[in-house]
Protein backbone atom coordinates (compact mmCIF):
# COMPACT_ATOMS: atom_id res chain seq x y z
CA UNK A 1 0.00 0.00 0.00
CA UNK A 2 0.95 3.31 -0.90
CA UNK A 3 0.13 6.54 0.90
CA UNK A 4 0.74 9.82 -0.66
CA UNK A 5 -0.27 13.06 0.99
CA UNK A 6 -2.28 16.01 0.39
CA UNK A 7 0.72 18.18 1.30
CA UNK A 8 2.84 15.87 -0.46
CA UNK A 9 0.74 16.65 -3.81
CA UNK A 10 0.94 20.15 -3.53
CA UNK A 11 4.45 20.14 -3.19
CA UNK A 12 4.60 18.01 -5.85
CA UNK A 13 2.34 19.54 -8.21
CA UNK A 14 4.25 22.81 -7.30
CA UNK A 15 7.95 21.42 -7.80
CA UNK A 16 6.55 19.63 -11.17
CA UNK A 17 5.26 22.90 -12.67
CA UNK A 18 7.88 25.31 -11.76
CA UNK A 19 10.96 22.58 -13.25
CA UNK A 20 8.67 21.63 -16.29
CA UNK A 21 8.70 17.85 -15.36
CA UNK A 22 6.77 14.70 -16.64
CA UNK A 23 7.87 11.53 -15.03
CA UNK A 24 6.73 8.47 -13.01
CA UNK A 25 7.95 8.98 -9.43
CA UNK A 26 9.77 5.88 -7.90
CA UNK A 27 9.88 5.11 -4.29
CA UNK A 28 13.01 3.40 -3.70
CA UNK A 29 15.10 2.03 -0.99
CA UNK A 30 18.45 3.71 -0.64
CA UNK A 31 21.34 3.12 1.56
CA UNK A 32 23.25 5.89 3.22
CA UNK A 33 25.51 6.42 5.93
CA UNK A 34 22.37 6.85 8.35
CA UNK A 35 21.56 3.29 6.75
CA UNK A 36 18.43 2.21 4.60
CA UNK A 37 16.01 4.49 3.80
CA UNK A 38 13.21 5.76 1.26
CA UNK A 39 13.57 8.02 -1.28
CA UNK A 40 11.94 9.58 -4.53
CA UNK A 41 13.04 9.78 -7.90
CA UNK A 42 12.39 10.28 -11.31
CA UNK A 43 12.11 7.10 -13.45
CA UNK A 44 10.23 5.51 -15.96
CA UNK A 45 7.90 2.26 -15.38
CA UNK A 46 9.87 -1.37 -15.22
CA UNK A 47 8.01 -4.67 -15.79
CA UNK A 48 8.66 -5.49 -11.98
CA UNK A 49 6.54 -2.27 -10.87
CA UNK A 50 3.72 -1.88 -9.33
CA UNK A 51 2.18 1.27 -10.38
CA UNK A 52 -0.05 3.84 -8.18
CA UNK A 53 -1.81 6.73 -9.08
CA UNK A 54 -2.45 9.32 -7.13
CA UNK A 55 -3.16 13.01 -7.25
CA UNK A 56 -2.34 13.10 -10.55
CA UNK A 57 1.09 11.36 -10.12
CA UNK A 58 2.11 7.77 -11.49
CA UNK A 59 4.36 6.40 -8.30
CA UNK A 60 6.59 3.23 -9.17
CA UNK A 61 7.32 0.79 -6.55
CA UNK A 62 9.47 -2.47 -7.19
CA UNK A 63 6.91 -5.03 -6.87
CA UNK A 64 9.06 -6.87 -4.12
CA UNK A 65 9.90 -4.11 -1.92
CA UNK A 66 6.56 -4.13 -0.17
CA UNK A 67 7.91 -7.25 1.79
CA UNK A 68 10.79 -5.37 3.74
CA UNK A 69 8.65 -2.46 4.06
CA UNK A 70 5.09 -3.05 4.45
CA UNK A 71 2.78 0.36 3.69
CA UNK A 72 4.94 3.49 2.96
CA UNK A 73 3.49 6.59 3.52
CA UNK A 74 5.35 9.73 0.93
CA UNK A 75 4.46 13.08 3.09
CA UNK A 76 5.74 16.64 3.39
CA UNK A 77 7.26 18.29 6.35
CA UNK A 78 8.17 22.08 7.25
CA UNK A 79 11.24 21.85 9.13
CA UNK A 80 11.13 23.33 12.68
CA UNK A 81 14.96 22.76 13.45
CA UNK A 82 17.48 25.29 14.14
CA UNK A 83 20.29 23.23 12.64
CA UNK A 84 19.43 24.66 9.49
CA UNK A 85 20.16 20.96 7.67
CA UNK A 86 16.61 20.53 5.90
CA UNK A 87 16.14 24.04 4.29
CA UNK A 88 12.71 24.42 5.58
CA UNK A 89 11.25 21.23 4.85
CA UNK A 90 10.98 18.52 2.55
CA UNK A 91 9.77 15.03 1.55
CA UNK A 92 9.66 12.53 4.11
CA UNK A 93 8.84 8.62 2.86
CA UNK A 94 8.09 6.63 5.87
CA UNK A 95 7.36 3.05 6.07
CA UNK A 96 5.25 0.46 8.50
CA UNK A 97 8.20 -1.72 8.82
CA UNK A 98 11.49 -0.96 10.26
CA UNK A 99 14.25 -0.79 7.61
CA UNK A 100 17.36 -2.48 8.11
CA UNK A 101 20.75 -1.27 8.18
CA UNK A 102 22.38 1.11 11.33
CA UNK A 103 24.65 3.68 9.53
CA UNK A 104 26.69 6.23 11.81
CA UNK A 105 29.80 7.58 11.08
CA UNK A 106 28.80 10.19 9.19
CA UNK A 107 30.84 13.09 10.84
CA UNK A 108 29.97 15.68 13.13
CA UNK A 109 26.49 14.60 13.31
CA UNK A 110 23.21 15.30 10.95
CA UNK A 111 19.43 16.21 11.41
CA UNK A 112 18.99 12.47 10.11
CA UNK A 113 20.21 10.90 13.19
CA UNK A 114 18.58 13.84 15.31
CA UNK A 115 21.87 15.46 16.32
CA UNK A 116 23.02 18.72 14.17
CA UNK A 117 26.62 18.43 15.47
CA UNK A 118 26.51 20.72 18.17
Amino acid sequence: MLEVTESAITNLKDHFAKNNIDSAIRVAMQNSCAGVALGLGLDAKKDSDTVFEKGGFTFLVDGGMFAATGAIKVDFVTSTSSCGCSGGGGFSVTSEKKLGGGGGGCGGGSCSTGSCGG
